[in-house]
């Protein structure tokens, strides 16, 4: 356990974000920034074209992580965020690794204000159902999970299977129980009827707010492509929009400026969706713009310039009330001794799960209340994930799933614990076996811990022990040069 908080890259030279200084911009798009964005423009160009990106970090607070002192706090979630002025290897650090913190542009973390608001003024802060359209790599999802009530239950979903991986990974880690994952289109999404509470549309975008980070996004630029997202973004709000129920809310988000993908599509919603524009819980915040349209529709714009974090307009509608039948949701008696046996030894609280079979010999445990619900998607989706995977029975041997040692569902104390240093922690994640293995722990599944906090599975053979760490997952790049950034963003609770 830490006392405290070491200083970001204390035993080494700091690694500085790269700037892209002077980008050249293309003429068009200026010329749309001045037409947009009117006296905020010379600003948000200079932002745009000679400065450097900012970097922020949110401590997992699923997990009792607390910020750090010493770091200065991104305003709109300054209990759990925090800037960084230098980067340094996230890879060479195992706290980044445990999910204990995840690195995310300051900008996109207002999501977790907007939901938070929206649980507390409009339901009461009961659980929810929440769908994420375009999730991936995860960093809204988990900004949602923040801000909905416990006990909600949350759909990520990401279309393109390339990036659903990363999905896959920073939710697992994040440790939140309720969420399924899928990999389908926003119409498959629209199928399933009115049963989300809240949808979230972070659309794919001309990505005109990234262009400090992303130099793809500067070369890419032109009208053209501008059209082609705003079409494509109708496409989705236009499939996703029959998943959301009556008296919801949809959040509409791009990291673009320009009024065809942003002001454009939320008069969309309203105008042949018939939505209402509804007021955001932000314009009290220095620095963010509201419509710069003069089209009176309720929306924020972060302005590099005006705000310490990359470009984002978001704007948030309500679905007219009305009635509207719920599709059947029924739950099926998973008969499975083995997998039973294994959830009641090692799933805290294991009374509260029901177990679901997620594939062959793969099971999963969901949340008691939401089981009929995680059944349904599981029926009607390409679920990737479906709550939290605990285990795969193979033959006579029950396997933990990796994602178990991650899982707030995960019952401490059940298995063997082996507390690993720095050194040994790194060993662990470039997926070598253990030698020299503690030979008082009993043979078998083993959770290897660092700092107390969970790390991954081995199994534990004798002299040595066979990582479970996933291949995929494993570290390829060589981090003995940076030994010396030796860095824990987070205090750990005690």
């Amino acid at each position: 356990m830490l006392d405290s908080v070491e200083l970001l890259c204390s035993r080494g030279p700091t690694f500085s974000i790269q700037s892209l200084s002077m980008r050249q911009l293309p003429s068009g798009f200026t010329e749309m920034i001045k037409s947009v964005c009117g006296v905020y423009a010379d600003t948000l160009l200079t932002a745009l074209s000679d400065s450097e990106p900012s970097l922020a970090v949110r401590v997992n607070r699923l997990k009792r992580m607390e910020k750090p002192d010493g770091f200065i706090p991104v305003p709109w979630l300054s209990d759990r965020a925090f800037y960084l002025s230098d980067r340094p290897v996230f890879a060479a650090d195992p706290a980044w690794h445990q999910g204990l913190y995840y690195v995310q542009d300051a900008s996109s973390m207002v999501l977790t204000r907007i939901v938070e608001s929206l649980s507390r003024e409009y339901f009461g802060n009961k659980p929810l159902r929440y769908l994420d359209a375009c999730a991936a790599p995860g960093g809204k999802t988990i900004a949602a999970i923040e801000g909905l009530p416990s006990g909600s239950v949350v759909l990520a979903n990401e279309y393109d299977r390339r990036r659903a991986s990363a999905l896959v990974e920073n939710v697992a880690k994040y440790g939140y129980p309720g969420v399924a994952i899928s990999c389908c289109d926003a119409a498959s999404l629209g199928k399933l009827g009115p049963v989300f509470d809240i949808v979230a549309v972070d659309a794919p975008c001309s990505g005109e707010g990234m262009m400090r980070k992303e130099p793809e996004a500067v070369r890419q630029w032109n009208v053209g492509l501008v059209e082609s997202c705003a079409a494509m973004q109708r496409d989705i709000l236009r499939g996703i929009w029959n998943a959301l129920r009556p008296g919801g809310f949809l959040v509409y988000s791009t990291c673009t400026f320009n009024r065809v993908e942003d002001e454009d599509n939320v008069a969309f919603l309203i105008d042949e969706l018939g939505a209402e524009s509804i007021p955001l819980p932000l314009e009290s915040i220095e620095g963010i713009v509201g419509d710069v349209t003069g089209r009176s529709i309720r929306c924020c714009r972060f302005l590099p310039g005006y705000v310490r974090g990359e470009g984002l307009f978001v704007s948030v509608v309500r679905k007219p009330e009305g009635s509207a039948s719920q599709p059947k949701m029924n739950l099926s008696v998973v008969n499975a001794p083995l997998a039973a046996d294994f959830v009641r030894r090692h799933v805290a609280d294991a009374d509260r799960y029901k177990i679901i079979t997620t594939g062959k010999d793969e099971y999963s445990v969901v949340p008691t209340e939401n089981a009929a619900f995680f059944a349904y998607m599981h029926r009607n989706l390409h679920l990737l994930r479906c709550g939290a995977p605990v285990c795969t029975i193979k033959g006579r041997d029950t396997i933990p799933a990796w994602e178990l040692a991650f899982s707030m569902a995960l019952k401490r104390g059940s298995f063997p614990e082996l507390a690993l240093d720095r050194a040994a922690a790194m060993t662990y994640l470039h997926g070598e076996s253990l030698a020299g293995f503690d030979s008082e722990l009993p043979k078998g599944f083993v959770l290897c811990t660092y700092n107390g906090m969970p790390l991954g599975f081995v199994k534990n053979i004798g002299r040595r022990a066979n990582n479970l760490y996933p291949d995929a997952m494993r570290l390829r790049m060589n981090v003995d040069s940076f030994q010396y950034i030796d860095v824990s963003l987070v205090k750990y609770p005690v």
